[in-house]
């Protein structure tokens, strides 16, 4: 049986998060801008650590699981 929650969660995670698609923090302008879909490197920093913090709670602190097969 394979263990697919890694995967659906790490993409849906990845489109939600990705700097300046829905939200970027810390904006160009202002400390949150919204769906300007510009970004910079302390935006990618900032969102690669939520990405990992909600990631790794998700995955190993909930134990979400979805198993095929």
């Amino acid at each position: 049986m394979a263990d697919w929650a890694p995967v659906l969660i790490g993409v849906i995670l990845f489109v939600l998060l990705s700097p300046g698609l829905l939200f970027q923090l810390p904006g160009h302008t202002r400390h949150v801008d919204f769906g300007n879909l510009k970004t910079n490197g302390k935006a990618i920093f900032v969102h690669t650590i939520i990405f990992f913090g909600i990631f790794t709670i998700l995955i190993m602190a909930v134990g979400i699981h979805i198993n095929t097969g």
